[in-house]
This record gives structure tokens, sequence and C-alpha cells, in this order.
């Protein structure tokens, strides 16, 4: 495999935008692009599965307390699991991880879509099938931060793949939501979260007929998962930009990210329109995603780290708009910046992760990277919808939106962070 160790050239790594031919050249790497493919239908129908989630509960009678625990539900399985799917991953290949994760969630998504038509979708029932959802997804995570290398054979491209990946990531989340709302709106959620299995399936279909290269053997016996563990985390503790900017990614989600997700919807139910205005916002936020991996597509910042926290203070923006009680047209603006500064920060960050870890410890490394930037939201998801009816809706909101550029202002002043540059060599 073409990125095997410590780092790759860093002057393969071009610092100037391309043609548009040469930027797409990935795309000519044959498991790659049936990957692409693959990956991004089932990402159109992932995308879709929150909208009709959120509005079965509330649609329901469900509260936004409620609607909190179920959503908690979805997240503290992955963050339960990830360690061990990044253990999985380094030791079995991600390819036949990320196959059974596939196939456990679309037989899931046809479960829910099954109950929610006839009518015995309780909360509890939610709860226990978002919680088996929340498995797959802790698997999965691990197992594709480590595959993309095995797919993009020549190592110069390997920046374009995660930028056409992420990318196919933000076109999901302009179709999916957008989409969602519109089904949820006329068809009910069943019909979307049906449409979420089916995608599931085209998502295995592809991760089965890619032609990976073996695994290269272990030299001597294979030690246990608690040492691999163990060593795992001993690497991760070694690099401060890595810790660092999972810290930051950990509050981001405890702090903002799970308000806006419980509290964005249900502010679109009572003031801004329902189930379609909070699809348009979301969907929007895709566009920005969009356009942010347009905008990275054959670039390369000299310090990748410190312009991707630069893009992160986006994230501010919607929850702001929500906070200030603005019109639709201010939350939705707020969303497109919001979404512009996700894919940079993403499509840098990832890169970046992959450049200088090792292809034997990725697995392992993103399991605890996934860890730290997910633990904390199940909290933040359970809580904020209690924290909303004691201080009101607003102000959890706006603490979100000041605590996202405090923690930016922080992370931008420390050095590992800071000064990372493309042109270094390996170093922790």
């Amino acid at each position: 495999m073409a990125m095997d160790t410590e780092a790759m050239d860093a002057e393969r790594i071009p610092a100037r935008p391309r043609r548009l031919g040469a930027r797409l050249a990935v795309l000519g790497e044959r498991d790659f692009r049936r990957f692409f493919i693959g990956y991004t239908t089932s990402l159109l129908g992932s995308s879709m599965a929150p909208v009709a989630v959120a509005f079965a509960v509330l649609d329901g009678g469900g509260t936004g307390t409620e609607l909190g625990w179920v959503m908690a539900a979805r997240i503290l399985p992955v963050v339960l699991v990830l360690l061990a799917g990044g253990v999985i991953a380094d030791r079995l290949g991600s390819r036949r991880l990320m196959l059974g994760s596939d196939v456990l969630r679309g037989l899931v998504q046809g479960l829910f879509a099954a109950l929610l038509a006839a009518g015995h979708a309780s909360v509890g029932a939610m709860v226990a099938l978002v919680a088996v959802w929340g498995i797959g997804e802790g698997l999965f995570m691990p197992a594709f931060g480590a595959i993309v290398p095995g797919l993009v054979r020549r190592e110069e491209l390997l920046a374009d793949g995660n930028t056409l990946l992420g990318l196919s990531r933000s076109a999901a989340t302009v179709a999916g939501p957008a989409l969602a709302g519109l089904v949820t709106a006329v068809r009910g959620p069943a019909a979307v979260l049906l449409v979420d299995a089916v995608t599931y399936g085209v998502g295995a279909l592809a991760l089965a007929g890619l032609r990976l290269p073996g695994r290269p053997a272990t030299a001597g016996a294979r030690t246990s998962m608690v040492h691999e563990l163990r060593s795992g985390w001993s690497e991760f503790a070694a690099r401060p930009w890595l810790w660092i900017t999972t810290a930051q990614m950990g509050l981001f989600n405890l702090l903002v990210w799970a308000p806006f997700l419980v509290l964005g919807p249900l502010t679109a139910q009572r003031e801004l329109g329902g189930a379609r205005a909070w699809g348009l916002v979301m969907g929007v936020y895709g566009v920005g995603a969009v356009l942010g991996g347009l905008l990275m597509l054959g670039r390369r910042p000299g310090r990748p780290l410190a312009v991707a926290t630069v893009a992160g203070l986006a994230w501010a923006l919607p929850s702001a708009a929500l906070a200030a009680e603005a019109p639709l047209p201010w939350v939705v603006a707020g969303a497109l910046l919001a979404g512009v500064g996700s894919a940079v920060c993403g499509t840098l960050y990832g890169t970046t992760v992959q450049r200088w870890v090792p292809a034997r410890l990725l697995g392992r490394l993103t399991s605890f990277g996934a860890l730290g930037s997910f633990v904390l939201g199940p909290l933040g998801l359970a809580a904020a919808g209690p924290l909303a009816a004691r201080f009101g809706t607003g102000g959890v909101l706006l603490l979100g939106a000041v605590w996202q550029v405090a923690a930016g202002a922080v992370v931008l002043g420390v050095p590992a962070v800071r000064n990372r540059r493309w042109d270094e060599g390996p170093s922790t």
C-alpha cells in the first residue's frame, strides 16, 4: 500500500491549484471510483434519515427532551464501540468491517420503517433501533478513516480523494435533508427510512466488489486487544496536534452541535415553518459544504490545521442566528457559511491525519480521535432540551456560538496546531 510509513513525500503534494482534469485524476483509480459511487449513494440515505427520525418523534407527540434522548441513543453506542472498531479494522481490514456495518444498518432502517408504517414505533422502540444503528456507525467510522489510503494507490492523489469524498458528503447533505423534509411532509418518515435501508445495500455491494491489496503479515504473535489499545493510545498522546484538535471537536459537539441539532428542529417547528424549513436549513448547510469542497479541490494551504481551525469558526453562525430569533433567511445564511467552513475543516483535518499517521495505526488513532470527538455528544443531546426549558432556547444556543469562537482562538494559539505545515517531514 502506498501510504505505509510515518509520512509521505511532501514534494509530491502540490501547493497550487491544478486543472480540473488533474484534480479529478483520482477517479481513475478503480477501487476508489467504485467506493466513491457506493459511498455517495449510501450517504444520500444517511443524510435523509436524521430529519425523518426527528419528525417521527415530534409528529408522534414527543417533546424536545424525548427527541434529545432518541438522538443520544444513536450517539452513545458509537462512542462505546469506536475503540473496538479501530482495533478490528487494524486487525482484519477495513473493508470487512464496513461491509458488515452497512448490512446491519440497512436491516435496522428497514425495520424502523416497517414499525413507523404500522404505527408501532414508540419512543422506546425508536431508542432501541437507533442504538443498534449507532453500533453500526461506531464500527464503520474508524474503518472508513483507515481504508482511504488503500483506495488511492498514487499517494499524491490522497488529498484529492479526501476532497471528493468530502464533496460527496456535502452533496448528500444538500439533497438529503431537503428531500427528506419534502418526503416527510408528503409521505411520512417511514418512506425516508425505507430509502435509507436501500442505499445501505448499494454501499454494501460496492464494498463487496473492492480489490484491495492483501494486508501485510504481522511479525510475531498477535497481541491482545487491550495491548493494542494501549499502544494506540501512546501513539495518539504523542501527537499534540492530534489530541488538542480532538478535544476541541469534543467540546464543539457538546456545546455547539448537539444543542443545534436538538433545538434547531424544535425552533423550526414552533417558529420557522416545520420540517420543510429545517430541511431547507440543513440542505443549504450542505450547499455551503459543496462550495467549500470545490474551493479545496486541488488546493493545499501551507498550514492546514491553522486554516481548518479558522474555517471551523463559521459553525457559530447558525446557532447565533437562532439565538437571536432571526428570520429564516438569516438562519439559512449562517448555515451556508457554516457548511463552507465544515468542508474546509474536514478535508484539511482528514488529510493531515492520513498524511502524518502510519497506515498500521490509522484504525486505532482514528478511533481515538472519533471517540474524543463524540464522547460528550450524547450528554449534549440529552441535556439540550432540559437546559433550554430552564434557561431558554436562545441562551443555550448563544452559549454554543460564543464557545466556538473562543475555543478556536485558543487552539490557534497552540504552536503544534498553528505551525504544522505541509512541507514538514514526519514528526509528532
